[in-house]
């Protein structure tokens, strides 16, 4: 096998490869480790290591353990703070490599623990939410028959007194009846097209603009190299209102409101591996999301607010999967991000 076969493999693994000199100075990445740090292979190469990763000290601790010793090691669940990107939590494993005789270069290997608790819990999310429509449905069936046995029940009724008991129950059905609808999701089937990202947030941000005041500041930060995209339109659009509107309502509508984009490679989405994907992140610097509602927010029903349905971020996950993408959410006080990625292509075989 050649040095370029090996150097392929090396280029299409999903952890993130990195390799350092005996003075910690970056020799290679491969394109893993640039969607980590991101940053290029010729921007890396031959920095001090330091510098990718400011303030983290095990890990370099870690490393001149494995220099001195000459024995590997593998850290587990370590949060590293990437200045690009914030924080994620990796898996990494430090060893020595033998180039000519000597032992003096360092192969780090990282997992991102991350994508991989994000795409167990989409799948878990996913089946449950199939769980919840056919619950939905059989729901349904009966409250339709409820609400016309009351119907008829108040016809035969002379006292008005007794008519506003059937009446309470006619409009307790409908409004069971609307809950259960919202929750099966939206009906119309997904009308794909060539989509520019970009003029729709921007007409979001518009529609948006005029629920508020100049108290909230809306900041876009977009790659104007990204191409059109095959998705729905308008779907797109009820997805990123949803997220920006409960973004104002968590910010009591004084802030600031990022709306970022960026070429993302080598994405995993719905067990299917893409080369190039988009990602478009929306960021508020309000309170942040409870802890306890971040590993259930996209469950239906679930809110913070006493006059929430908890039904919105439900239909965002739905039509962001309809649409062949997938949506995640990070947030600490002051820093909420909701991160949207849709492929740009067709599945990758690799």
């Amino acid at each position: 096998m050649s040095q370029v076969s090996y150097q392929n493999i090396v280029e299409s693994l999903a952890s993130a490869i990195v390799i350092l000199d005996e003075h910690f100075k970056v020799r290679f990445i491969n394109t893993s480790a640039e969607v980590l740090f991101d940053m290029s292979q010729r921007q890396a190469e031959l920095i001090p290591f330091q510098t990718m990763l400011p303030g983290e000290e095990a890990l370099f601790i870690s490393l001149r353990k494995v220099q001195e010793t000459g024995q590997a090691m593998i850290e587990r669940e370590i949060k590293l703070y990437i200045p690009a990107t914030g924080e994620t939590m990796v898996d990494c494993a430090l060893k020595l490599l033998e180039v000519d005789g000597l032992c003096h270069t360092f192969l780090l290997e990282f997992f991102q623990l991350d994508n991989q608790q994000r795409i167990s819990r989409d799948e878990s999310l996913h089946a449950q939410q199939q769980v919840v429509r056919g619950l939905a449905h059989e729901i349904k069936n009966p409250l339709g028959g409820l609400r016309g046995a009351a119907q008829l029940l108040e016809r035969q009724l002379e006292s008005e007194d007794l008519k506003e008991y059937t009446g309470i129950i006619i409009s307790e059905a409908d409004r069971l009846q609307n809950l259960m609808t919202s929750m099966l999701g939206p009906h119309q089937q997904s009308k794909t097209g060539q989509v520019n990202i970009h003029e729709v947030l921007q007409r979001v941000r518009q529609l948006v603009k005029v629920e508020v005041d100049e108290r909230l500041t809306f900041i876009a930060d977009y790659d104007p190299s990204i191409p059109d995209l095959a998705v729905d339109l308008d779907q797109l659009v009820q997805v990123f209102l949803n997220i920006i509107r409960n973004a104002v309502q968590a910010m009591n509508g004084v802030g600031n409101i990022t709306l970022k984009t960026r070429i993302k490679r080598h994405v995993t989405i719905d067990n299917h591996r893409y080369r190039l994907a988009v990602g478009i992140d929306i960021i508020d610097d309000g309170q942040g999301i409870p802890p306890s509602l971040q590993e259930s927010m996209f469950y239906p029903l679930v809110t913070s607010r006493p006059e929430g349905t908890g039904l919105g971020l439900y239909i965002c996950q739905s039509l962001v999967h309809r649409n062949k993408g997938v949506i995640s959410c990070t947030s600490r006080p002051g820093h909420t991000v909701f991160s949207i990625v849709f492929p740009l292509e067709q599945v990758s075989d690799s």
